[in-house]
């Protein structure tokens, strides 16, 4: 993108000084291409929350200003972007600097319609838990999630009516203060547009509760949205006609999106994870291959996109014939574990106490430590300590010596469940505490953790100060 940009950068009227195009281009690049990086495959909603769970809070905002300029990318916003700085007088500004200025104002605008949903997300976030608790619930959002998708592939469009569109387009006027709330406007008139990129993002925010994560990332997506409007506002920079490149967008949002409803189902209803259970390589061979197929066939749409291609007449077919072994081969290949095949089982289940009473009790009558687990249903690292770290042979040799405590923290609002949390001073989910004979919290994991380090712990409880592994993002 960023080469491409570079060959458009001419201007009737004279060369733009190479210095500050150059320097121009650096920035760009630099902010662009980890964010991209990280952003992963075009628009897939849950890269945010395995980039949050696997990375932390920090590579999630910056993935969220990939996924910001990733949505910019759509149909409905790409188009506007000459439109719009030429509406606040950007391109006709004076100086550079003065482009500049108009160009940053309108995408604070823009941030400053965004940032508020982090926030309201975080807010709600004590609701969530309960929430995804509730198969209702999952369904709806699974159900929301394949809409998203299905327009993603052309079967409707997410945006607001052209006329409204073209209304809201001449709010504001020239100047700074023109400039910004144009920027709001346009923050209106893209939400149906970035809707897709954005509720996978709000929901991991308030699953997280965490207020800052949500107006940061929310903030850092709309400067990755606003990254156009200030590259063609500051330098007057003709952009590439939007055409078959956009439709792959949109093909790979759709595919992602799908993914997203099958994932909200699978880690809710055994019964669909148990689709995807199986650990042999001949599964993931055919995972692959699936895969590959809706690949190949997606590209063949996508070319047939391009402006008088000789294959134009396959464009739909393709598009329709690449959706389901896509979808399909990329739901088992993103679920499948070939490590549940070396389960070793020579050493027996841990046995989970149900009741934190009951379990206290035991272990102060046998004089074992205690392990604490508080899970959910909804929690994915809890699902992966449940299917890959708590099977382990050694952790399961290690946890003859404890008394293991099952805590479940699906429904936060159960009394019993909030006089727990508040008890052990649990702020998110997954929280794993290892308590001495004397009843004293040794460790403390607060995400997921491989059998490895989590047998060194169970080692070493005994003697050791008290520790922390691990925070929560």
């Amino acid at each position: 993108m960023v080469a491409r940009l570079a060959t458009k950068l001419s201007m009737d009227g004279g060369t733009v000084n190479r210095r500050r195009l150059t320097q121009a281009l650096v920035v760009l690049s630099v902010l662009l291409l980890p964010a991209l990086a990280w952003a992963g495959e075009g628009s897939e909603t849950g890269k945010f929350q395995e980039i949050l769970e696997t990375h932390g809070a920090i590579v999630a905002v910056l993935a969220s200003f990939g996924f910001g300029f990733v949505a910019s990318l759509t149909p409905c916003v790409y188009p506007m972007v000459p439109i719009t700085v030429s509406i606040f007088g950007a391109t006709e500004a004076k100086s550079r600097l003065r482009g500049a200025a108009l160009s940053a104002t309108f995408v604070l605008g823009i941030a400053a319609l965004f940032t508020p949903m982090g926030v309201a997300s975080a807010l709600s976030g004590k609701l969530m838990g309960s929430a995804l608790s509730n198969a209702y619930v999952t369904i709806a959002l699974a159900a929301l999630f394949l809409a998203l998708a299905a327009s993603m592939f052309g079967a409707f469009e997410l945006a607001l009516p052209s006329g409204l569109t073209n209304r809201l387009s001449t709010v504001g006027g020239v100047g700074f203060k023109g400039a910004f709330i144009m920027g709001l406007v346009m923050g209106l008139i893209a939400a149906p547009c970035t809707g897709p990129f954005l509720t996978g993002m709000v929901t991991v925010i308030a699953q997280s509760k965490n207020v800052a994560l949500g107006s940061a990332a929310l903030f850092s997506f709309a400067l990755g949205l606003g990254v156009l409007f200030f590259v063609a506002g500051t330098f007057a920079v003709n952009l590439p006609k939007g055409g078959a490149w956009m439709m792959g967008i949109k093909w790979v949002s759709g595919v992602g999106l799908a993914y997203m409803a099958f994932k909200y189902l699978r880690d809710r209803f055994d019964v669909v994870g148990n689709l995807v259970s199986s650990p042999s390589w001949t599964f993931g061979g055919i995972a692959i291959a699936l895969a590959l197929v809706g690949l190949g066939l997606g590209l063949v749409h996508v070319a047939a996109e391009k402006r008088k291609s000789p294959i134009a007449h396959l464009s739909k077919p393709m598009k329709l014939a690449s959706i389901i072994p896509a979808v399909a081969g990329l739901c088992m290949a993103l679920s499948f574990d070939p490590k549940g095949a070396d389960v070793d089982t020579s050493a027996p289940e841990i046995t989970w106490v149900t009741s934190e009473e009951a379990g206290r009790t035991k272990a102060q009558a046998e004089g074992k430590p205690v392990l604490i687990d508080f899970g959910a249903s909804w929690c994915k690292a809890c699902k992966e300590l449940e299917h890959e770290t708590f099977p382990a042979g050694e952790v399961r040799k290690e946890a003859q010596r404890f008394v293991a405590i099952r805590v479940d923290a699906t429904d936060d609002e159960n009394a019993e469940t909030a006089r727990l949390t508040k008890k052990y001073d649990v702020k998110g989910l997954p929280t794993v505490i290892m308590l001495d004979k004397d009843g004293k919290e040794v460790t403390r994991f607060t995400e997921f953790v491989k059998p490895e380090p989590f047998v060194a712990a169970m080692k070493k409880i005994a003697g050791t100060e008290p520790t922390r592994v691990g925070m929560n993002p």
